[in-house]
């Protein structure tokens, strides 16, 4: 199986080659030559094994150049009980007949990047050494919140590895900064950038398209990789879980073999909902796909009218992980939609990056909406969607969870489509903590009370218990309090580096 790049498909590289480079060097993303199937047969026996195994079976059709050796190693350290302290490491929870929670929040982190990050350090180290790679690799990343701290607990002290991470400095919750700020290991940086995300993320790949920087760090030692989800490494464990989630409802006789499903995710970035879509083309049956947006509602508008225009406000809301103008892994559904056409994907490319914006034809446009369905939700839906869902099944869901019920629940009435849906619950509600009380208890007034005080109450009103990770970070140590300028980015690299 070989990786071309979705903006020059005669570059054909190794899956290891991908994975270590992270991303093309004219800025395409890495992609499949081809989509590889899983019949059935395969489908129905994965009911029958453990999540490793199944991570197992999903990733050899696509890492090829891995042996089946090196992939269960991987796995059963990403996915270890250690890591992961439930009984599934992905649980689906039953919420009423047609919805279910795909719960992706129970690793080390508390939330669904957990799902990726946890193994990426595996297959990254194993890459550089199947290229023959003799440079110290350094790891950038951008987040809106949770990739930073799970890239950063993945790479924790990972030989041969640096990992530097970038976050918008009023961008994420205060949970998610202290998760970062406070991040242990000697080969790791945090660095806060005034601006967006979208800030972030764009000073990240200037860095990785800039040639003359690179080839300076590598005269140096260093070679740059990717840990966002436009690294093919992060994306492809994503696949796992829907098929491992669809296995699960035919084990407890939720489904039967060869039953549609439907399939809700709350996105910014793309990626999470993009995993999906790469499932059903592998065979999984799915009858549509639901992306659920917030205030930053750019998809919903590019999946129901085809124009994605970036010139637009940008809005913090209480889902923050979400709040994303540019969404990466959408070029990976255009090279898709368009049968691999990567001039296409190019002139797209550059019209965004030129005039901030693209449209596609009609006949893309409809590939698109068979496929998928689009809605959004303000804060005070997610407030109010919060509270009704505890109220109904005394099921406490987070800020991102809820954007995703609501769409979904909007969705139902507007189409009376009553196929069971299985939507992913992104992040655990205490890393939103103040946003959720709010719900459940408008009441009383949280703005006095500390992160650690909202845990306790949260607890108590949720009838839930506080994760330990998090219940750890009021004894630890601020480690990282740097603040840049957006177009200083590359000084911080500089200054990690040295």
């Amino acid at each position: 199986m070989n990786y071309q790049s979705t903006r020059n498909k005669q570059i054909k590289i190794s899956a290891a080659q991908a994975i270590k480079q992270g991303i093309s060097t004219e800025g395409g993303l890495f992609v499949p030559e081809s989509i590889p199937t899983m019949e059935i047969e395969e489908i129905s026996a994965l009911k029958d094994m453990t999540y490793q195994k199944r991570a197992v079976t999903i990733l050899s059709k696509f890492l090829t150049d891995y042996s089946t050796e090196e992939l269960t190693e991987c796995c059963e350290k990403a996915y270890s009980f250690e890591k992961f302290p439930v009984a599934d490491v992905a649980p689906v929870k039953k919420i009423n007949d047609s919805m279910y929670m795909l719960e992706l929040w129970h690793g080390p982190t508390c939330a669904f990047k957990d799902m990726a990050l946890q193994i990426l350090p595996h297959l990254l180290t194993k890459a550089v050494k199947k290229t023959g790679e003799d440079k110290e690799i350094v790891i950038l990343v951008a987040t809106s919140g949770d990739t930073g701290k799970a890239a950063l607990e993945g790479f924790k002290d990972v030989e041969g590895t640096r990992m530097q991470v970038f976050y918008p400095v009023d961008g994420v919750s205060k949970i998610q900064k202290l998760q970062m700020v406070t991040q242990e290991g000697k080969n790791v940086s945090v660095a806060a950038v005034k601006g967006n995300f979208d800030d972030a993320q764009t000073g990240v790949k200037k860095i990785f398209t800039d040639n003359d920087y690179k080839r300076k760090c590598e005269e140096n030692g260093f070679a740059f990789s990717s840990a966002n989800s436009i690294n093919w490494g992060r994306l492809v464990p994503q696949i796992v879980y829907y098929f491992s989630a669809y296995a699960d409802m035919l084990k407890t006789g939720e489904i039967n073999l060869g039953e549609n499903i439907n399939i809700c995710v709350p996105t910014g970035n793309f990626g999470n909902i993009l995993a999906g879509y790469y499932a059903k083309k592998m065979g999984l049956p799915v009858n549509k796909f639901i992306c659920a947006s917030n205030k930053n509602n750019i998809l919903t508008d590019f999946l129901t009218k085809g124009e994605y225009d970036k010139n637009r406000d940008f809005y913090t809301t209480s889902s923050p992980s979400m709040d994303i103008i540019i969404s990466s892994n959408l070029e990976r559904l255009l090279y898709i939609i368009s049968d691999y056409d990567d001039s296409f994907v190019k002139d797209c490319m550059n019209q965004l990056a030129t005039s901030g914006k693209y449209v596609v034809s009609e006949n893309i446009l409809g590939k698109i909406k068979a496929e998928f369905s689009a809605g959004c939700c303000d804060d005070a839906m997610t407030t109010e969607t919060i509270g009704k869902v505890f109220s109904n099944y005394g099921y406490v869901a987070d800020t991102h969870t809820a954007v995703a019920i609501k769409v979904y629940e909007d969705y139902l009435d507007s189409t009376s489509d009553k196929t069971k849906t299985v939507i992913a619950s992104t992040a655990n509600p205490f890393k939103f903590n103040k946003s959720v009380l709010e719900a459940l208890d408008a009441s009383t007034d949280y703005n006095k009370c500390d992160e650690f005080e909202l845990l306790d109450l949260l607890s108590g009103k949720g009838n839930i218990a506080i994760p330990q990770s998090l219940a750890n970070l009021k004894n630890k140590e601020i480690r990282f309090d740097a603040v840049y300028e957006k177009t200083e980015m590359i000084n911080a690299v500089n200054e990690f580096l040295s």
